[in-house]
């Protein structure tokens, strides 16, 4: 009788010590678990914090490529003002012009007077001359 109740007392501890194992078990699966979970969190931020590395550099070559289109503007710009300038001195090299053309039997005057002047004054020598001799 005692020999059973040693036995049974032995069975009951070795349910217990299986228990406790079992037990343990469980906590380390759930341990694993948790752990798992947790580098599956960590995974999920890297990711996250991946996608807004590549939104920031989507946003800066964004903004890179306003500032190209900017300065295209400018350039542009610069070239129209530049059309404009070189259209303004042709417009005033085309008014002297026609004012060459429209001044230019004035001139002639101005030029041939000197000699017309010349002329007279040789012709009212030669008048002078011939009214001497006679």
């Amino acid at each position: 009788m005692l020999l059973l109740l040693l036995l049974l007392q032995l069975l009951l501890l070795l349910l217990l010590l299986l228990l406790l194992l079992l037990l343990l078990l469980l906590l380390l699966l759930l341990l694993l678990l948790l752990l798992l979970l947790l580098l599956l969190l960590l995974l999920l931020l890297l990711l996250l914090l991946l996608l807004l590395l590549l939104l920031l550099l989507l946003l800066l070559l964004l903004l890179l490529l306003l500032l190209l289109l900017l300065l295209l503007l400018m350039l542009l710009l610069l070239l129209l003002l530049q059309i404009l300038l070189l259209l303004q001195q042709l417009l005033i090299l085309l008014l002297l012009l026609l004012l060459l053309l429209l001044l230019q039997p004035l001139l002639l005057l101005l030029l041939l007077l000197p000699l017309l002047l010349l002329l007279l004054l040789l012709m009212l020598l030669l008048l002078l001359d011939a009214a001497i001799f006679t």
